[in-house]
């Protein structure tokens, strides 16, 4: 795990992100968050919001495809191209009580539909976790719905002995994405 006191700078963060190119996933198989299987020893957690009246598929789309989800839900967030599969990111978040944390994910599959947009992204070796998160919009007539998928367990012994803590930080996590996803698909 990869902990700072201060917040990294923009030189921190190239230089993780310049660390994925070699980087292999740290979990298998790939594509469980999506399909809604659940590998042995991952662990599944699901969230989902109904956005506001008012929302914008193409709003949402472009939040989730610009990592701008991440970004408003606290994240610092670096990637090496466009959303598309083998897109590599580096991201740092804020720790609750004292300092940041470096995570690093690849993503591993791209939903393109028309009326269903999102990723998933698996975790490399610079992550609390090992595993696979989704970020999908769904549009039913005028309604439109995000969920947050995630099948994950964690890396190493500090993070298991975390246990309770860890789940709870990833839920504050997922809900924050939730929040954010009601906010950025809005047609202001």
């Amino acid at each position: 795990m990869h902990v700072h006191l201060r917040r990294p700078s923009d030189l921190d963060l190239e230089r993780l992100l310049a660390r994925c190119a070699t980087d292999e996933l740290s979990y298998a198989p790939v594509g469980g968050s999506l399909d809604g299987t659940t590998p042995d020893g991952l662990k599944r957690h699901h969230w989902s919001t109904t956005l506001p009246a008012g929302a914008d598929f193409a709003r949402a789309v472009e939040a989730l495809s610009l990592w701008k989800v991440q970004e408003h839900s606290g994240l610092i967030v670096r990637s090496d191209g466009p959303m598309a599969v083998g897109t590599n990111v580096a991201m740092n978040a804020r720790l609750p009580v004292a300092g940041y944390i470096d995570v690093t994910c690849r993503v591993v599959a791209v939903v393109d539909e028309p009326d269903r947009f999102g990723f998933a992204y698996g975790t490399l070796s610079v992550h609390p976790e090992q595993g696979e998160e989704s970020f999908v919009v769904t549009r039913d007539g005028d309604a439109l719905r995000f969920d947050v998928s995630a099948i994950s367990r964690p890396a190493n012994v500090l993070a298991r002995l975390a246990g309770p803590i860890a789940d709870r930080l990833q839920d504050s996590a997922a809900q924050r994405y939730l929040r954010a996803m009601e906010l950025l698909s809005l047609d202001t």
